[in-house]
């Protein structure tokens, strides 16, 4: 069986706290389209969801403060962390009695591939994968595109074993913040709350490699207004299409003028010509500057 386990941030640091259940909706849609029945989904968070929950979907309740006193979103990185990592840890504790074979965390306005539980059940035992090619998707554009190095843009991209995570066997869901922060110790700031190096983590840490996914098990959605990161599609992209959509469980696909015009219009192709322009004004700014070395 596979877990999902999201988190959701604290009602006091959202920009708009309806905004994020609607995302989180989204997500649930997608992770609840999955080809076969050997999943769960475990959502953490200090308020429940004002709408029902779909099957096969637990909420956690949890106690911590806000990361960020004032009220408003956008934490300071160490404060984001150990507000995410600690929830996570508790979606873990929360998942100790369903025994999973396998764990994916997912950041609660992504999405992922409908077969990924049918394939981590055909693979029981495997140490682990990263989804090294994805997507990232704007919502806002109804546009999507290849995502290359995906495990270092998104947190949505590991499928590791539970026993992975050294889940604390004197703690259970109903654990403290600080409880769950010494419990996992450092798996907690380079693991749960963070993604950016976990894969040299667990490396380095287990001995554990993970295998690429062979195929793009996820989306990284941006664009939202609720991303941490604020990270945005720029330039050209693909339209939204069915086939897309129903791989991912997106909403059905509503073709529009113009949604195709956001995606391949004249401000995309500029904006596509102007990040190309200064990824190659990179490599001949270096020569330029070896070159005035050596003269």
């Amino acid at each position: 069986m596979l877990a999902f386990v999201t988190s959701l941030r604290h009602p006091r640091n959202a920009a708009d706290y309806g905004r994020v259940e609607e995302l989180l909706r989204t997500t649930l849609g997608s992770l609840t389209a999955q080809t076969s029945d050997e999943y769960l989904v475990l959502v953490v968070g200090n308020q429940e969801p004002a709408f029902a929950l779909p099957e096969r979907v637990r909420f956690v309740p949890v106690g911590f403060p806000p990361p960020r006193a004032v009220d408003g979103p956008h934490a300071d990185r160490a404060r984001f962390v150990r507000d995410k990592g600690s929830k996570i840890g508790v979606g873990l504790l929360a998942a100790r009695e369903a025994a999973p074979d396998h764990v994916m965390v997912v950041d609660a306005d992504d999405f992922v591939h409908r077969d990924l539980a049918a394939f981590t059940a055909r693979h029981r035992g495997h140490p682990g994968w990263v989804v090294d090619e994805g997507w990232v998707y704007s919502g806002a554009r109804s546009a999507y595109r290849r995502q290359p190095a995906f495990h270092r843009t998104c947190g949505t991209c590991l499928v590791v074993p539970y026993d992975a995570y050294g889940v604390p066997d004197h703690l259970d869901e109903t654990a403290s913040q600080d409880e769950v922060v010494a419990g996992f110790g450092d798996r907690l700031e380079h693991v749960l709350g963070a993604h950016r190096h976990a894969v040299e983590w667990f490396a380095r840490h287990q001995g554990r490699v993970l295998e690429p996914l062979p195929f793009r098990g996820a989306v990284y959605h941006v664009d939202t207004g609720e991303n941490h990161s604020g990270k945005r599609l720029r330039g050209l992209a693909r339209p939204l299409d069915a086939d897309f959509a129903a791989c991912y469980g997106l909403p059905p696909v509503r073709r529009t003028t113009a949604a195709l015009w956001s995606a391949v219009g004249p401000r995309a192709a500029a904006e596509s010509a102007l990040a190309f322009g200064r990824r190659a004004a990179g490599p001949l700014a270096r020569r330029v500057r070896g070159a005035v070395v050596r003269a």
